[in-house]
């Protein structure tokens, strides 16, 4: 029985041990990220935009988002907003027309998400305008602001011949508690450790629900990403299409982050659950990519190869491959395998003891965390099976201290290195944000463990940061203007310096 219980162990760690191998590239990402990432030359040519906005009871915040579209330092004419006011109870579409969008109403229960709603928006901007009307498309959610220069930069991308670019995603409310402080930090994370280093190398980044720009090619069949999270799938399916995906780190926007645990639990599972449905609908298509691409890196989207060099066919084809292995470890839930090897190989161990009295445990912790114990001259006294019991608890805690430190040295990383784009915190804030931050990772995790046998269902975060692109510039001191106070504490713009 010992050596059965042994052998299963040994496997399970093994199995584990391998596919966190596959990751270890990654830290090539992280290093790039840390000095470079790809500049765009201005664009010689402005292109006509439609910017698409799915808005549920936005009523508080749509108005803003148009405002913050017209201020933008872009030829007004090339750019108009779309909001389909999906299943509203308030007055959102009003709001919408009277800052200037055109503003669809739908109303339909049984198809909630997001995705539908803007699949409703994109069959009647084709039927009232054509897709081809506009050279490219904008997502952005109800409740984003975007910086004055915000399109300009992004039509440098797309200028420079990039099918699909993401953007540098801030926040409004980043110091409002710690919830709020951790998404904010999970999203610059991405960015710094991830997008940056894709952009350089000229692979395809993950994209994150909003603040993002494609051509009008990819909406020729419609918007047929309808999931609980149709940004990954949308991602996703265009790498494994052969599109690269850019990210531009200078054009910035901002959106508003949960600061309530109960509604962050909400958006973490409908997260999880999302994910789950992407790996199962994309992760097939990109696994057989890496393997065999079928010449779909060498053609354009009708499917007509393009007369490229050898040494070019080849160069693409090569990193499509990569690429689609590359969104595979994206889309699988590595932390969800992590985290039943814990389970499994604890429980198991816990069995091996009790029956056989053997002393394990060791061996099955990370080397990082056993080498600090080396270091100290601490070793395991394993006299009977509780001892056992004891140690390999202990080690199992040691290795969760290890995680958790590294989460608060990644936010500390992200404070440091980003500090000219984050508002001016106070400093014991910082340091209780960086603190807080892992129970952010933990919660993914438990999610991702819930959503594997819960029923979730799409439903609205509530925005509530009603501010304009100037009263939030003007809180992080990056425009020339003068700001005062409220007697209820909101920030005012008073008069341009």
């Amino acid at each position: 029985m010992s050596a059965v219980i042994n052998e299963i162990i040994k496997y399970v760690v093994l199995i584990v041990t391998f596919l966190g191998s596959l990751y270890a590239y990654r830290n090539i990402y992280k290093y790039t990220g840390v000095l470079f990432t790809r500049k765009f030359k201005k664009a010689k040519k402005n292109y006509k935009y439609a910017i698409l906005v799915a808005a549920r009871n936005e009523a508080g915040v749509i108005g803003n988002l148009i405002d913050s579209v017209k201020k933008n330092d872009y030829p007004q004419d090339l750019v108009e907003v779309f909001v389909v006011a999906d299943n509203c109870k308030d007055n959102t579409a009003q709001i919408a027309r009277e800052h200037g969008a055109v503003c669809y109403e739908r109303f339909d229960e049984s198809r909630r998400t997001k995705g539908f709603a803007l699949q409703y928006l994109v069959e009647l901007i084709r039927r009232d305008y054509g897709i081809e009307s506009f050279d490219g498309y904008f997502i952005f959610d109800a409740d984003n602001l975007l910086k004055k220069d915000y399109i300009a930069r992004m039509n440098d991308s797309f200028d420079a011949g990039e099918k699909i670019i993401t953007s540098y995603r801030n926040t409004k409310n980043f110091d409002d508690n710690w919830i709020s402080a951790s998404y904010a930090i999970h999203w610059l994370r991405t960015a710094r450790t991830e997008s940056r280093a894709r952009s350089v190398f000229r692979l395809a980044t993950r994209i994150q629900g909003t603040g993002i720009l494609f051509a009008n090619e990819l909406l020729r069949d419609g918007w047929n990403y309808t999931g609980l999270t149709e940004d990954r799938a949308f991602c996703a399916d265009a790498v494994a299409k052969g599109y690269k995906i850019s990210f531009n780190n200078d054009a910035q926007f901002y959106d508003e982050q949960p600061i309530d645990i109960r509604m962050a639990m909400r958006q973490r599972l409908r997260w999880s659950k999302g994910h789950l449905q992407a790996l199962v609908e994309t992760g097939p298509k990109l696994f057989s990519h890496i393997f065999v691409t079928k010449g779909i890196a060498n053609k354009d989207i009708d499917g007509n190869i393009i007369p490229n060099p050898w040494w070019k066919r080849l160069f693409n084809n090569i990193r499509l491959r990569f690429m689609s292995f590359d969104m595979l470890t994206v889309v699988f839930p590595l932390s969800l395998i992590k985290s039943f090897r814990k389970i499994v190989v604890f429980l198991l161990c816990v069995m091996l003891i009790l029956l056989t009295g053997e002393v394990i445990g060791v061996g099955y912790v990370p080397k990082s965390v056993t080498n600090i114990f080396e270091i100290l001259h601490i070793m395991p006294s394993v006299e009977t099976p509780l001892s056992n019991v004891f140690w390999l608890g202990f080690f199992m805690l040691a290795w969760t201290v290890y995680t958790y430190f590294s989460g608060i040295f990644t936010a500390a990383y992200i404070y440091l290195f980003e500090r000219k784009r984050i508002k001016k915190i106070a400093w014991y804030k910082k340091i209780w944000f960086c603190i807080t931050f892992p129970i952010f990772d933990l919660i993914g995790r438990l999610t991702l463990i819930i959503a594997l046998f819960k029923r979730i269902e799409w439903d609205p975060i509530a925005h509530v940061a009603s501010k304009s692109i100037d009263q939030l510039q003007c809180e992080l001191g990056t425009v020339p203007v003068m700001c005062e106070k409220n007697s209820d504490d909101n920030t005012k713009v008073k008069v341009n310096v």
